[in-house]
């Protein structure tokens, strides 16, 4: 835990020591939102900004601290931070990037996309997890200053859990590692381009 903590401040301070100290580029920012992320009710928050002429970089980060009506919950938080290249110009058209993710989280009642865990609908896994990936993704110009992003990472994830017999109660059953590879990152995201 203490280890992730200190990997996202260390890539905070790299977002930000790239900000201020680039050459020139920095007029360009932009912030976003995923919209799949607000349909799965977690708020999320990211920003990007211009490196060069072809290059961003993107930081994003997102929490859910809900539970809903039959205990369901899919609490967490993560953060990611990304470098993209452009195929034609920074904030349009094609790109590809390669990311990074850590987070935690606490999930019970439910069920997660892609199998993650396949049993979070009668039981309870509480964790981290970090991994990182490759990216592709396309951004449509929609007016001067919007735009909407369609983007799929895929990657890999290494995460330490632990596993209790149902959403509220028990005692821990299982305290392991899992090995992730597959989908790292999907988003649909409406961007606001300074």
């Amino acid at each position: 835990m203490k280890q992730v903590r200190q990997k996202i401040r260390y890539y905070l301070f790299l977002f930000l020591s790239i900000y201020f100290y680039s050459d020139g580029y920095c007029q360009d920012v932009a912030v976003k939102t995923n919209l799949l992320g607000w349909a799965t009710v977690s708020p999320n928050f990211g920003a990007e900004l211009r490196i060069s002429g072809n290059s961003t970089l993107d930081i994003y980060g997102s929490v859910n601290p809900f539970s809903f009506e039959d205990n369901k919950k899919w609490k967490h938080w993560l953060a990611m931070l990304e470098y993209r290249y452009w195929f034609c110009e920074a904030f349009h058209g094609h790109f590809i990037g390669a990311h990074t993710v850590g987070g935690e989280y606490n999930i019970g009642n439910t069920k997660l996309p892609f199998g993650v865990y396949p049993n979070t609908r009668y039981a309870r896994y509480e964790g981290w997890g970090v991994g990182g990936g490759i990216t592709y993704g396309y951004q449509w110009i929609l007016s001067r200053y919007w735009s909407f992003e369609a983007t799929l990472g895929v990657g890999y994830v290494y995460s330490h859990f632990e596993k209790y017999p149902c959403d509220t109660c028990g005692s821990l059953l299982e305290s392991g590692k899992k090995h992730y590879l597959g989908v790292t990152k999907a988003a649909l995201n409406l961007i606001y381009v300074f």
